[in-house]
This record gives structure tokens, sequence and C-alpha cells, in this order.
């Protein structure tokens, strides 16, 4: 299978949130069928849910691929459970959250794959480390990313000096 570039979107905000995000960033460097690319900066942001729960620490990495989508979802989500994720509330604290972004220019909508991610156009967090790695992205479907950016602005949004 050709290579694809995956943009992968991290988030913690339980058990030392910034060094759940970097350690995350070291699990998907060894990933097998994957090769790390890029992480963007740390960003700290208040929780989209429930508001009595920590902020977030949130990047966004970019890797290339060998793996399917659902191939690679699946080591996603076996990555969360090493860092002891619960499901607990929807958009309730966590460990550690990884969503597939996107993942080359496909849009895939099924059950328990949705790419790009739901929602992302309308989330700071995941917009502008997306930009910091990448200003010129097009996201499959829903357009330029400088766009995007213009109609999301980076209130709440601050970037850690890491």
């Amino acid at each position: 299978m050709a290579e694809v570039d995956a943009w992968i979107g991290l988030g913690s905000n339980l058990d030392d949130p910034e060094n759940q995000v970097k350690s995350a960033f070291e699990d998907l460097r060894g990933l097998e069928g994957c090769t790390l690319e890029a992480v963007s900066s740390l960003y700290r942001s208040p929780p989209m849910g429930p508001k009595d729960q920590p902020d977030y620490v949130n990047a966004v990495a970019r890797l290339k691929t060998t793996l399917s989508a659902s191939a690679l979802l699946s080591a996603l989500l076996g990555i969360e459970q090493r860092h002891a994720r619960v499901r607990g509330r929807p958009w309730g604290p966590r460990t550690l959250d990884l969503d597939l972004l996107l993942y080359g220019s496909a849009i895939i909508d099924r059950k328990g794959l949705t790419v790009p991610h739901p929602g992302m156009a309308e989330r700071n967090f995941v917009l502008y480390p997306l930009a910091e790695l990448e200003p010129g992205l097009v996201i499959p479907g829903l357009g330029a990313l400088e766009d995007l950016l213009g109609r999301c602005p980076d209130t709440g949004l601050y970037r850690l000096e890491v």
C-alpha cells in the first residue's frame, strides 16, 4: 500500500497532561507501518464539554503510514488503552484522546470511523496546531484551512512554551 499522510489530534487533561501528550508522540513514533513526520506545539484549551474538569493540553501530529484508516484507528485506540484511557461521560476528562483527523484526501463515513473528524472545523485546538504544521492544508470536503481559521477564533487557546 502507498504511504498516506495521516493527521492525528492529541488531547489530555488528567495525570500530567503535558507528559501524556509527549509520551503519546513517542508511542506514535513507534507504530509499525508509520513514520512520525511532525508534531505541533502543545496548546492549553478549556474543556469543550462539562466545565467541571481541568483544561486540556492538545497537539497535532502528522504521520506517513501504510496502514489502512481502520488499522490506524485501531492502533490509536491501543495507545489510548496503554495510557489508561477510561471512556466515561461524553467529552469528560481523559488521560489521552487520539483522534484520526485526516487520512490523505479520503472522506470516510462509516460506523466507528468518520474522516475528516466530525466537528474539527469548529475546534480551535485542532485547527491552530494543524496550521502551525501545514498552513496551506486543504481539508477534504471542508476547504482551505486558512478559511476555516478565519471562522474559528483562538479564544481560550494558549500555546505552551515547552
